[in-house]
């Protein structure tokens, strides 16, 4: 088996959902590049995943109606970028999929609070559903908590919400003296890891064979297009599972904790095709656009720093 081969064979057992695989490669492909790419740029990106002309339109035309992309017109050409809305939003979620799964714990929790009567049933249901995918837990009625939430991210959620000033954050720790519970037993109570686990599982299944190949003497014969079409699959399938994982400290985890292993598995591949990918994607934006540009420092600082 070659890497086609294996292309094909991913793509026939788990085709992506096109709308879903147009937010990977902004994600990943076109946010390092400026954040913008004019539509036939995007349709040969695409055209390798078998996603023709008309699904990818329908595809952008959704995510400009949920806010996701803005549309411009140059003639009778379009271009799609990230809307300033939806931007930090982007880079928050693919700074995550990108960062190590070592979170360490200091022994407390933060707790978002609210009195009663003090959100709108409306507010409370938007706070609920942003700091769940968060990784949050519903502790009690009116209490959402993590061991290790990251701060600039639940200011953010807050604010952008308009409820800053309605709810408490607290932080807390336990009171061994007393001889209560102790607080590492509510993740068996708040967090039904087993999902993320069996998700994490499949991932290192699917993709073992083909970090095997770029080992192998495949490895030099994979062409940029290839290499693009493979970081691409990778981030897809990482990031279905990854962002429903709720990031807890390594402390707090089940031993041993497939997460690790699949993050060290696409870190491993993604530094094994990332530059010929970039090759692929700079030559495709500058079809259209001789002035977009190489991708931005940060970009090298993905999976710990890329070589």
């Amino acid at each position: 088996m070659n890497c086609n081969d294996w292309i094909a064979g991913f793509l026939t057992s788990d085709p992506p959902r096109s709308k879903s695989l147009v937010v990977t490669i902004f994600g990943d492909a076109i946010v390092p590049h400026g954040g913008m790419v004019w539509l036939g740029s995007l349709i040969d990106l695409l055209a390798p995943f078998g996603v023709n002309d008309r699904l990818l339109r329908t595809s952008v035309f959704r995510l400009a109606q949920e806010g996701w992309l803005g549309a411009q017109r140059d003639g009778r050409r379009s271009s799609y970028a990230i809307t300033p809305e939806a931007m930090g939003r982007f880079v928050h979620a693919y700074r995550r999929i990108y960062a190590p799964p070592n979170v360490h714990w200091d022994g407390s929790w933060t707790l978002v609070l609210g009195a009663d009567g003090a959100l709108t049933a409306a507010e409370r249901a938007a706070v609920r559903k942003e700091l769940l995918w968060e990784g949050y837990s519903v502790i009690a009625t009116g209490i959402l908590g993590h061991p290790t939430p990251d701060q600039a991210v639940l200011e953010e959620v807050l604010a952008r919400l308009g409820v800053k000033r309605k709810l408490f954050v607290v932080q807390v720790r336990s009171l061994e003296q007393v001889g209560a519970r102790p607080l590492p037993e509510l993740v068996a109570e708040g967090w039904d890891l087993s999902g993320v686990a069996d998700g994490y599982r499949q991932f290192i299944a699917g993709f073992e064979p083909l970090l095997a190949l770029l080992q192998g003497e495949d490895a030099q014969a994979v062409r940029a297009e290839q290499a693009f079409v493979v970081r691409s699959l990778l981030i897809h399938a990482y990031r279905r599972v990854q962002l429903h994982d709720p990031q807890l400290p390594v402390e707090l985890l089940p031993a041993p904790w497939p997460g690790a292993q699949a993050y060290q598995l696409a870190r491993d591949i993604y530094l094994r095709v990332y530059a010929a990918a970039e090759q692929h994607i700079l030559a495709t934006l500058r079809r259209e656009d001789a002035a977009a540009p190489a991708a931005e420092a940060s970009f090298y600082q993905r999976f710990g720093g890329l070589r």
